[in-house]
């Protein structure tokens, strides 16, 4: 039988598992070409900035290689850019003219970063930050330049800020609004990660308002280059590199160009089809589903399942909006918030809040259910909180020792030390992925696994924004117990030092090292603040040696 062509025009994160999760279920179903704007297989965007910040290098983040492609009999036109698709004839084009005629069409053109639109905005050494040649440009300037200036004071200027610190440059982050990251944190949280990130060495500029970007030449006399920032007080901060990380926008540059329906998003039904074209079908941060165009991780992956399964011609699943949470790690701090966590008339909270200790945590409370959550420094009761907010069970008799996690409600025998040990099991652990802990647990068991790389390739938890990664290193020293210690002594725990997991224990057990920073330092790590990888493993052997 003569296979359906399918082809999808973007090659990123959301598309991508589409095209997974359809092969799981339709693997002879269509022949599949991808046209991917960037000359790169199928990378994880999230982890650009450890990349930025040294501690990853860019074949570390790719999802799909290039054998994967080919191994999957999938035509992949890297690095051709899709100018325009004719509807009646079904032929994609590329700008360098290639075509390729398709049955259905996937379009997952992403978003684009929003570029203020103020003078000078087209200077050399104004970027925004969203691909691999962003983070290869900053890396550059860095190797040459001394002075950077990051606009917006959310989750990617804030990676951005910190990478470029890292790599010896001078960072000075502006920000419009009073306190950080306001869409994910309170004020008391966004006011905690600044004091700590000023503590590191980063400056901000808050409440500041950019009004041009001053133009002349360059410290080595390249013309036309940045040179300050100036803003609508009349000051001006100098500057060899600006970075503008103030948000993205939904690319539907070519859908609109296609005549699709577009309205914050190319606009699709519950199956992911596009409301104009029944034959095209759309998914990630360019597609809006009744009126919200997603960009978390988590939310896309379910979208791509259900795309996938209508691709598939199964006919079942519908994507009804999701929930969402956000799980984080911001240079080594771990953030949550999820619901209503701001609070706000007719709503109780509950608030923890050590400063010394770089905890904070408020839980917000209305009619005895749990329906907001604000977690800083110490997240891992995350997901046990927003199974409650998205159960709506009353809380009413744990209401007492809510504030103190899943470990403490209940048997009293649970292991302190380890929460996630005493998680149950179809808890989540990776929201992105929808990994529960009964399937890292199982698939630790029965592969035999025990380094965090194996269970990311097995179960792909932790394999997407990171954020959880600290949980399953938990999950897999219990689970696989002394095999975890049986890890090569050769294999460095990470990018950030050579030395290995047992090196770690006995150097903190023999010398009584207190702290993750007397360990860095007595260690001589690469990176003073470590990566995603090192940090919670060092933080567990602190606490259980």
């Amino acid at each position: 039988m003569k296979k359906s062509k399918l082809v999808m025009v973007g090659n990123g994160m959301a598309g991508v598992r589409t095209i997974e999760e359809l092969l799981k279920v339709a693997p002879e179903l269509y022949d599949i070409t991808v046209f991917g704007a960037e000359p790169h297989p199928n990378y994880n965007r999230i982890l650009l900035s450890p990349v930025l910040a040294g501690e990853q290098t860019l074949d570390e983040i790719v999802l799909n290689s290039w054998d994967w492609y080919k191994d999957k009999h999938i035509t992949l036109h890297a690095g051709k850019k899709v100018v325009e698709v004719d509807r009646i004839r079904r032929v994609v084009r590329a700008e360098d003219g290639t075509e390729e005629g398709y049955d259905r069409l996937l379009m997952c053109t992403g978003s684009n970063p929003f570029i203020l639109p103020v003078p000078g905005k087209d200077l050399k050494g104004v970027i925004a930050y969203r691909d691999i040649a962003d983070t290869n440009e900053m890396i550059a300037a860095s190797e040459k330049y001394k002075k950077a200036v990051v606009i917006g004071g959310g989750l990617l200027g804030l990676e951005a800020a910190n990478g470029l610190m890292l790599r010896g440059m001078d960072v000075s982050v502006v920000h419009v609004m009073p306190t950080l990251m306001e869409r994910q944190l309170d004020s008391v949280a966004g006011k905690l990660l600044q004091k700590s990130l000023e503590e590191r060495g980063l400056t901000f500029l808050m409440g500041a308002q950019t009004r041009e970007l001053v133009g002349g030449p360059g410290i080595d006399g390249e013309p036309g280059r940045v040179t300050a920032i100036r803003f609508k007080d009349g000051t001006e901060v100098a500057t060899d590199l600006v970075v503008m990380a103030v948000g993205i926008r939904p690319n539907t540059e070519l859908a609109e160009k296609m005549r699709l329906h577009c309205n914050k998003g190319i606009v699709v039904n519950d199956t992911m089809q596009t409301v104009t074209d029944a034959r095209i079908y759309s998914v990630g941060e360019c597609a809006a589903h009744r009126g919200i165009a997603y960009g978390l991780v988590a939310p896309l992956f379910e979208q791509a399942k259900v795309a996938a399964n209508h691709l598939a011609q199964l006919g079942i699943g519908r994507y009804t909006g999701s929930l969402t949470s956000t799980k984080l790690k911001v240079t080594g701090i771990d953030l949550f918030s999820a619901g209503e966590f701001m609070g706000g008339e007719g709503t109780e909270e509950i608030v923890m809040s050590d400063p010394f200790g770089g905890v904070y945590k408020k839980l917000v409370i209305r009619d005895d259910k749990l329906i907001g959550a604000c977690l800083y420094g110490d997240t891992v009761d995350g997901s046990y909180y927003f199974k409650l907010l998205r159960d709506g069970r009353s809380v009413g008799d744990i209401r007492d020792k809510l504030m103190f996690g899943e470990s403490n409600i209940g048997d009293a025998g649970h292991e302190g030390h380890n929460k996630a040990a005493a998680m149950p099991m179809e808890a989540e652990v990776c929201g992105c992925n929808g990994v529960t802990k009964g399937t890292i647990c199982k698939a630790i068991k029965e592969k035999g696994l025990f380094t965090l790389d194996e269970v990311r390739k097995h179960t792909k938890a932790s394999a997407s924004c990171g954020s959880c990664t600290g949980l399953v290193e938990q999950l897999l020293m219990a689970t696989a117990g002394g095999d975890y210690s049986a890890t090569p002594k050769l294999k460095a725990m990470c990018g950030c030092t050579d030395h290995g997991h047992q090196a770690v224990r006995d150097a903190i057990r023999n010398n009584r090292l207190m702290t993750i920073a007397d360990t860095f330092k007595f260690m001589e790590w690469r990176t003073p603040n470590g990566c995603a990888s090192c940090r919670p493993a060092v933080n567990y052997y602190l606490i259980s040696t």
